[in-house]
């Protein structure tokens, strides 16, 4: 169990990592300074249940385990994330469409980890839910307005999220790890979230005046180690600084 344990953390936790350091490398960068300061607070909000999680994960781990060392000493395949949170930033459209297919899944699945018979996983759920739900509100504000808006803001929202669309239904893969902390009332069985999740994402895509993807290919690999190549380029630039100053502490 504890091992289980150890990887369904490591499971939730490194989506907010790894979308936390997409976001953060954006500061400065924004479409206006409302929106800038906005991304960076998000970034710092993920980043925030990011240490709560690790730090309950090194507790169960230990041999000298640290959330420095889980956060920044893994190598590629050790990290859980989905395949959605580590796409690239290709434009401000891509930003918010990879925010907004998150944050919808990120609200539904913290309102059940509040009902965790870990209490630990139970009360960082209950704090980050507040956080969450801000995030989905802005993510979703600005797909209506983009999508909604000028003829080229809608041609881009649209691509991002036909582009995107093939990495949603991950989200709602289980590991083994999963599986073993569903049978213990500790894990959130993310299969019953996604009928709830599409209802809700194509509904603000319709208010957006959006097409809602038909395709029924998608992505996998991310929660058992196997990425993308953008990840790579996000852990050579996350993970310089605790490589170069070994024990560096956040």
């Amino acid at each position: 169990m504890k091992e289980n344990l150890y990887k369904y953390i490591l499971g939730i936790a490194d989506n907010s990592l790894i979308l936390g350091q997409q976001l953060g490398a954006l500061t400065g960068h924004g479409p206006s300074l409302e929106t800038d300061i906005a991304c960076t607070n998000i970034s710092l909000d993920l980043f925030g249940q990011v240490r709560s999680y690790y730090q309950y994960a090194a507790k169960i781990k230990g041999e000298g385990a640290t959330e420095d060392s889980i956060a920044f000493l893994r190598t590629e395949r050790k990290y859980l994330n989905v395949l959605l949170v580590e796409q690239p930033d290709t434009d401000f459209a891509y930003t918010i469409g990879r925010q907004f297919l998150f944050d919808v899944y990120h609200f539904l699945f913290l309102n059940e980890l509040q009902k965790s018979h870990d209490v630990t996983l139970s009360a960082i759920a209950k704090k980050s839910i507040k956080e969450v739900s801000y995030h989905q509100r802005f993510s979703s504000d600005w797909v209506k307005r983009l999508g909604d808006g000028t003829e080229e803001s809608k041609l881009r929202m649209q691509n991002a999220i036909s582009d995107l669309w093939t990495y949603t239904d991950e989200l709602f893969h289980q590991t083994e790890a999963d599986k073993a902390m569903v049978e213990e009332q500790i894990a959130v069985d993310v299969t019953t979230l996604k009928d709830k999740y599409y209802e809700t994402v194509n509904a603000i895509l319709t208010e957006a005046t959006l097409e809602i993807p038909e395709s029924k290919w998608f992505q996998k690999g991310g929660k058992k180690g196997i990425h993308t190549e953008y990840l790579g380029y996000i852990l050579s630039d996350m993970q310089y600084m605790q490589r170069a100053y070994p024990n560096m502490e956040w």
